[in-house]
């Protein structure tokens, strides 16, 4: 299994969550299946769930998904 290299944010975001799958699906909007889905294969978190995950306190956009949501203009254009 490859893990992706934000995955690490997707796991640091579930401890905020107190390591509970069921509570972080809820807060975010999807189910403790999928998450447990992403986590088991080393998956990010989509984007779909980055906003809804920051708003519930779980981390910040910025760490979540650089990719998406970089820190300043100059990494974006990186």
């Amino acid at each position: 299994m490859r893990t992706h290299p934000f995955h690490a944010a997707l796991k640091d975001a579930l401890k905020a969550a107190d390591d509970n799958q069921s509570r972080f699906a809820r807060e975010i909007g999807t189910s403790q299946q999928l998450v447990s889905y992403w986590l088991n294969n080393g998956r990010p978190l989509p984007a779909e769930y980055v906003l809804a995950a920051e708003a519930a306190g779980f981390g910040s956009r910025h760490d979540l998904r650089p990719d998406l949501y970089p820190r300043d203009a100059e990494q974006a254009a990186a």
